[in-house]
């Protein structure tokens, strides 16, 4: 079921590129998507909690306000007079269980105006950022804080501990 949506998301990615729907473009498009998909397949992810919906939108709302936060003071940053900021690469422990979650993760951090996640220590569960504007250690301890909570609104949302089972190993022999 869910190659299908991959291969409608495809189909109007390639009408978006093509910009008009037209026969040629849906049938090309169709025939693009399939390609992509059976002979370029992506490995499969282990999904290994549940979705909850009011902790996602929870997640969601914060993440948007940390946008809106981080535009407006990169935008300061970029139009005050005086000396640029400070810049530094600080660690976070992101404590997830899951790489699809930590993936996300990784990507909240890197949409974040003035964050850019530059290596992640899988085994560990690091994530070394480069933050703008360490100036103060307010602002340290403003992105320690942040990336704590993000690290909750995930669990929160993907990992809850009553909730979790590991997924098989492919060495286990996983059966439907």
């Amino acid at each position: 079921m869910l190659k299908v949506w991959v291969v409608v998301w495809l189909v109007l990615v390639w009408l978006l590129l093509w910009g008009t729907i037209s026969v040629a473009n849906v049938l090309s498009g169709l025939a693009v998507a399939l390609l992509i998909t059976l002979l370029l397949p992506l490995p499969a992810v282990p999904v290994q909690g549940k979705v909850h919906p009011l902790s996602l939108l929870w997640l969601a709302l914060n993440v948007a306000w940390w946008l809106v936060e981080s535009s407006t003071q990169v935008a300061w940053l970029a139009l005050r007079p005086g000396r640029p900021p400070l810049s530094a690469v600080l660690r976070a422990r992101l404590a997830l269980k899951s790489d699809l979650v930590l993936a996300l993760g990784v990507n909240i951090m890197n949409l974040t105006p003035g964050t850019i996640v530059l290596e992640i220590d899988q085994t560990r569960r690091l994530v070394y950022v480069h933050v703008l504007d360490v100036g103060s250690q307010r602002s340290v301890d403003r992105f320690y804080r942040q990336a704590a909570k993000l690290e909750r609104l995930l669990v929160a949302a993907f990992e809850r501990d009553s909730e979790w089972r590991p997924a098989a190993s492919e060495s286990e022999g996983v059966t439907p």
